[in-house]
C-alpha cells in the first residue's frame, strides 16, 4: 500500500476515533441523530436543542427532562416516560408517541405533525400554540389539557378523552371527534368547519355543536 494512502487511512482513523470521544453521552446515552437508547433513565436529562432525529427511545424514562427546541422528528418514543418534561418548541413531527406518559409535561409551540399519539397519556399537559395537524390522538387522555390556539387539523381524536381540557381559538377543522369525551371542555372562538363530532359526549361543552 503507498505510504500517501497509508497516511490518509490513519488520518481517517484518528478523526473517527477523536469523533466518537467527543460525542456527548447521557446515562448510556450518546446524544446525536438515529441513536438507540432504549429502556435507559434519563430523568432530569438536559437535553436543550439537541438533534435526535430518527433516534429510539422506547421504554426509556425521560421524566422531567429538558428537550425545549430540540429535533425528535420521526423518532420512536412508544411507551416512553416523559411526565413533566419540558418540550417547548421541540420538533416531533412524526414522533411515535405511542402509549406514552406525558402527564403534566409542557408541549406549548411544538411541532407535532402527523406524530402518533394512540394511547398516550396527556393529562394536564400543555399544547398552547402547538401544531398538531393530522396527528393520530386515538384513545389517548387529554383530560384538563390546555390546548388553546393548537392547530388540530385533519387530526384523529376518535375516543379521546378531553374532560375540562382547554381548546379556545383552536383550529379544529376537519378534526375528528367521534366518540370522543368533550365533558366540560371549552372551545370558544374554536374554527369547527368539517371536524366531525358524531356519538362524542358533549355534556357542559362550551362552544360545541348542537
Amino acid at each position: 500500500m503507498p505510504k500517501s494512502i497509508r497516511i490518509l487511512l490513519l488520518a481517517l482513523a484518528a478523526s473517527c476515533t477523536a469523533h466518537a470521544q467527543n460525542m456527548p453521552s447521557v446515562a448510556g446515552c450518546d446524544i446525536r441523530r438515529g441513536t438507540l437508547c432504549t429502556s435507559l433513565n434519563l430523568n432530569g436529562a438536559s437535553l436543550e436543542g439537541v438533534n435526535l432525529m430518527n433516534s429510539q427511545f422506547t421504554r426509556s424514562t425521560l421524566v422531567d427532562a429538558r428537550l425545549q427546541k430540540a429535533n425528535l422528528s420521526e423518532a420512536n418514543f412508544s411507551s416512553t416516560d416523559l411526565r413533566n418534561a419540558d418540550l417547548r418548541e421541540a420538533a416531533m413531527v412524526r414522533i411515535n408517541l405511542r402509549s406514552a406518559r406525558l402527564n403534566g409535561a409542557n408541549l406549548s409551540g411544538a411541532n407535532l405533525s402527523n406524530a402518533v399519539l394512540q394511547n398516550a397519556d396527556l393529562t394536564g399537559a400543555d399544547l398552547s400554540d402547538a401544531i398538531l395537524t393530522g396527528a393520530d390522538f386515538t384513545n389517548a387522555r387529554l383530560n384538563g389539557a390546555k390546548m388553546n390556539k393548537v392547530d388540530l387539523q385533519r387530526a384523529n381524536l376518535r375516543a379521546a378523552h378531553l374532560k375540562g381540557a382547554s381548546l379556545v381559538g383552536a383550529n379544529l377543522q376537519g378534526a375528528n371527534f367521534t366518540r370522543a369525551s368533550l365533558i366540560d371542555v371549552d372551545l370558544t372562538g374554536a374554527k369547527l368547519e368539517g371536524a366531525i363530532f358524531l356519538s362524542a359526549q358533549t355534556t357542559g361543552c362550551i362552544g360545541c355543536p348542537d
